[in-house]
């Protein structure tokens, strides 16, 4: 199943929802969304910094990670990013591909 890392930053509304409800709360509510489409959330962490919460989700596809980030993005209350994570046997396989390219440039 395909693994994503999801970087999510509260919205000041969003940060309201958080205080109101709790981080248990929202991990609940994770949990539910990405179960939801067949998904797994692996590890769930809150931060403060740039980012204000980390996780590593599985879903069975790629289009279910995007169906989530733009309902999510669409809500107003996370700003998000999400990067495909690869496995040492994927990059491995990716490394044994041919692949016909030329640089730019003369």
């Amino acid at each position: 199943m395909p693994k994503f890392l999801i970087q999510a930053t509260y919205t000041p509304e969003g940060t309201k929802g958080l205080l109101s409800e709790g981080a248990s709360g929202r991990r609940a509510a994770v949990d539910q969304v990405v179960s939801g489409l067949g998904g797994k959330v692996e590890t769930m962490y809150f931060a403060f910094g740039e980012d204000d919460i980390v996780l590593i989700v599985d879903f069975p596809d790629p289009v279910s990670m995007a169906a989530v980030s733009l309902t999510v993005k669409a809500s107003g209350a996370l700003r998000t990013r999400a990067t495909p994570l690869l496995t040492i046997d994927e990059i491995d396989e990716a490394a044994r591909r041919q692949v016909n390219f030329r640089a730019p440039g003369p």
